[in-house]
């Protein structure tokens, strides 16, 4: 405001002095600063032979001598001998995403070629920093009520002006067309003739768009997830989210579609409380999630490849009512909160998405979708063109069978209408190919060598399998044993115990064969359970987060056998010669088998309350 004040006495002062003393000479402007380099430290730990720094552009190119904005970047030189000359240039989705830190993931898909990343201009390693903890804290407010997102829009509206105001930039150069701009801009600057662009998600729309702008700049592109222009997004969540299901139905869970329905209208009518971590503040948090908000969080979910395999008996564990089991969700959703810099990702959204959308009522009506509607409704931005880009160059595009954002339904004709572009679909996958499958990287990195190549492995072969109904006993203890180490103390008892009783037993076998026994089923238990436990690990940790294998129950009965012949033990009358038991020189009372069975009804008490 004062600066608005002091330009407009300037003006009048100006107007003032022209009246009085007639026209002034003209006096020369200098030409606009080009875009250039200027080195930086990088942000994060990147690899050695890693260049970082910021790419100086206009804010709005419209208005070449206006604010300048600070687009991070970062080189990485490949020191292969066989060096290509033509680099990848990668920048993360979102929109709001950081990209910098995968420097060195890229630099280990490509090891012949220089790997740039470039960040979005007002993310989270660009300046400035368009970051909107005002936004976040409105949505987690909202969160913590257990009303619907659709009737908090006013807390949402309030987080927005405050953060806009705040910032104090012009918000109106924050959006695809100057994104896709800077990626044009630093080829030049970094005095590349061609590259390979790079894009998943969000900036597939970006890349493509810098593809079009720069022709003979561009050798190849690689769309991973792709987000075609002319998609109203907003208007066919629910249907993607819900067609991913479908998709997951078909392994096995016939019923997951009316299960998803059941699961959403009880917990709408009975939301449930979880406490985590706030993200903002690191302090405990309790946040009380409607069907509605449970369902948002399991398509953010979705996009990771693990999580996949468990979403069927999770939705009918939830569905059963099985609330404990939304624990693991929650505690990932808190931090990709603070994951995005959120003013930017508004930005966009409000001047290159929303306008485009109609929000029709839905069921389940995601808290993004409202969260995101209320921002642009406070902001007002102008609904920026979206022209449909499109290359000649050769075009790799990449979707995941179940992705719940970019589906393979609107991806798939998007890229059979690019001149050059070839579409491969990637069994058991969500979003963002390249971060889930090593056949999506190797058929990348293929692609590159030669666009004309075909994928070097089976894209029809999912990493993970979906979790069948029946195989697993739902149960959350697993993952709450991981953040303490305490609930797992009557587990490390009973395993002691039992090689006790085993030791003991077989010093003197036939006097005592109720104790080799009893140490026996105790070991036998713990072995069958390791062993149950190693097979899930090696295939996909994730599952044990909602569940155990579902023979895990009836191996309780060795610890039931144990007791039992703890209690026979017990009850015989010692022989001669058997008034103590020694076990490496220390005398065991006659007391000490009710002590073992004390360890046995606890440890049962665990396994079945605990545990199962």
């Amino acid at each position: 405001m004062v600066r608005n004040i002091v330009a407009a006495v300037a003006a009048l002062i100006a107007a003032g002095a022209l009246a009085l003393t007639g026209p002034v000479p003209a006096v020369a402007r200098s030409a606009p600063e080009p875009p250039h380099l200027e080195d930086h430290p990088c942000p994060v730990t990147v690899p050695e032979g890693t260049r970082c720094g910021y790419l100086v552009v206009p804010e709005r190119r419209d208005l070449p001598d206006g604010p300048r904005a600070e687009v991070g970047f970062a080189v990485h030189r490949s020191a292969a001998a066989d060096r290509r000359p033509d680099p990848v240039v990668y920048t993360s989705g979102g929109p709001g995403s950081a990209s910098i830190q995968l420097v060195g993931y890229l630099a280990e898909m490509f090891p012949d070629r220089d790997v740039i990343a470039l960040e979005q201009r007002g993310g989270l390693w660009s300046r400035p920093r368009l970051d909107c903890p005002e936004t976040v804290r409105a949505m987690l407010d909202t969160l913590a009520s257990p009303g619907q997102a659709t009737a908090e829009t006013g807390v949402i509206a309030a987080g927005a002006a405050a953060c806009r105001a705040r910032l104090g930039v012009d918000l109106r150069g924050y959006r695809t067309a100057e994104i896709a701009a800077d990626v044009v801009d630093l080829r030049r600057a970094l005095g590349y003739p061609r590259w390979n662009l790079f894009g998943v998600s969000y900036s597939t729309r970006s890349m493509l768009a810098a593809a079009a702008a720069d022709p003979g700049g561009t050798r190849s592109v690689v769309l991973d997830s792709f987000l075609p222009a002319g998609v109203n997004w907003y208007d066919d969540t629910t249907r993607n989210l819900t067609e991913a299901l479908g998709k997951l139905a078909g392994q096995g869970w016939p019923d997951l579609a009316t299960r998803f329905t059941e699961m959403i209208a009880d917990l709408n009518a009975n939301p449930a409380a979880v406490t985590t971590r706030d993200p903002l503040t690191g302090e405990p948090i309790t946040v009380r999630l409607t069907g509605d908000d449970v369902a948002t969080i399991i398509g953010e979910a979705m996009h990771a490849v693990e999580v996949l395999p468990i979403v069927p008996a999770l939705v009918d564990g939830l569905a059963e009512g099985r609330r404990d089991l939304l624990q693991p969700l929650v505690d990932a959703a808190g931090p990709a909160l603070t994951s995005y810099a959120f003013g930017l990702y508004h930005a966009v959204q409000c001047q290159d998405e929303v306008p485009y959308n109609s929000f029709p009522p839905a069921r389940p009506r995601l808290f993004t979708a409202v969260h995101d509607q209320a921002v642009c409704d406070t902001w007002k931005l102008p609904r920026a063109s979206a022209p449909a880009a499109t290359t000649t160059a050769p075009v790799l595009v990449l979707g995941g069978q179940y992705d719940p954002t970019t589906p393979t339904r609107t991806a798939r004709p998007a890229a059979e209408a690019l001149p050059g572009a070839r579409f491969v679909e990637f069994a058991g996958v969500g979003h963002a190919v390249f971060l889930s499958s090593r056949c999506g990287r190797r058929t990348i990195a293929a692609f590159l060598a030669d666009p004309a190549a075909a994928p070097p492995c089976d894209p029809g072969q999912a990493a993970y399998r979906v979790v069948r109904p029946g195989e697993l006993h739902l149960t959350s203890a697993l993952y709450r044993a991981q953040r303490t180490w305490w609930p797992l103390l009557p587990f490390g008892l009973f395993v002691l115990t039992a090689l006790v009783q085993l030791a003991v037993g077989l010093r003197r076998p036939r006097r005592r064969p109720y104790t080799v026994v009893a140490g026996l089923s105790g070991l036998l238990l713990t072995g069958l359970t390791a062993d149950a436990l190693y097979g899930v690990i090696t295939e996909n940790e994730t599952v044990l987060g909602v569940g155990v294998p579902s023979a895990l129950p009836w191996y309780g009965l060795l610890a039931w056998l144990g007791l039992a012949a703890t209690a026979v033990a017990a009850a015989r009358r010692p022989r001669a010669g058997d008034e103590g038991l020694a076990v490496g020189g220390f005398r065991k009372p006659p007391g000490a088998h009710l002590v073992a069975g004390v360890v046995y009804l606890g440890f049962l008490t665990w396994w079945y309350v605990y545990l199962l």
